[in-house]
């Protein structure tokens, strides 16, 4: 006998559609610096990813009419799948890859409407890891199967999904490359973030770039040396640039703390980066 569907499965996935333009806690956007990148000679929109008990919405952006293309998971910032992010996945679709931004938040909550940065931490901090990597891996299977190449696949995420591009990298053996802006990379273990990147160095499957700030109040500089010791003394062949007097975002073009030449340097080297390890 056919088991009914339950409300309650239903209610696990709280957001089921992208949010539209920026999310509120970030306007208004510094118009003079925000890059808009159009959908020419692209395919780019919403995208829904099979993953355990449902579907979580996504964007993705590609060369128009593509086949067997490199491919990159793009992982949001704590603000979710905004505008921002959907526009670093239209930036490496212009250069030819395959690009996804997955809702990690999906089964959580919708932090696109929230002005306020304690409402928006109450949410991101019911978010497990183990979840964020299971949901990543449904959307790099989703990838292989709609125009990705599985064997030329990368990682880059910003702030905190440049702390899950860590840990992502050393879960996933697929991995080739990944490449992190300014993610925490230290911090107090619990149930549902047992481990951090300083803690998983070790581990890495695929060489990581890590992008900081000297400046980012938010990732003091001895953490980032922690990390590079790591780093070295697992042997890996991960490297971290530190740019001097930067803050944290500072690639972020829509917020006051963008500055364009770090930026542009990083975006230089994350697919020099990409090229080198074979993700191109």
């Amino acid at each position: 006998m056919t088991q009914p569907i339950r409300k309650a499965d239903r209610r696990e996935f709280l957001v089921t559609t992208l949010a539209t333009g920026f999310a509120a806690a970030v306007l208004p956007v510094s118009a003079n610096n925000t890059i808009t990148t159009d959908t020419a000679g692209l395919t780019a929109g919403e995208v829904a990813i099979p993953v355990t008990g449902g579907t979580i919405p996504a964007y993705r952006a590609m060369p128009a009419n593509g086949k067997n293309l490199p491919t990159v998971l793009v992982i949001q910032e704590i603000f979710g799948v905004h505008e921002h992010i959907k526009d670093v996945c239209r930036r490496l679709a212009k250069a030819g890859y395959l690009a996804v931004a997955p809702e990690m938040y999906a089964r959580q909550g919708d932090v696109s409407k929230l002005t306020k940065f304690d409402e928006i931490l109450a949410i991101v901090g019911k978010v497990p890891d183990a979840q964020v990597m299971a949901d990543l891996d449904a959307a790099a299977d989703w990838c292989a199967k709609n125009g990705g190449n599985p064997a030329k696949l990368a990682v880059t995420g910003f702030c905190w999904g440049g702390r899950i591009t860590w840990l992502y990298s050393a879960h996933n053996p697929r991995v080739k490359a990944g490449v992190a802006w300014y993610g925490r990379l230290v911090g107090k273990p619990s149930d549902l973030t047992p481990r951090h990147p300083v803690e998983v160095a070790k581990e890495l499957k695929a060489p990581v770039l890590g992008l900081y700030g000297a400046a980012d109040t938010g990732i003091p500089k001895d953490t980032v040396e922690a990390m590079r010791e790591a780093i070295k003394a697992a042997g890996k062949p991960s490297e971290i640039v530190l740019y001097p007097d930067m803050p944290h975002a500072f690639h972020a073009d829509y917020r006051p703390s963008y500055r364009k030449e770090a930026a542009e340097d990083g975006w230089k080297r994350l697919l020099a980066w990409l090229s080198k390890h074979g993700v191109a």
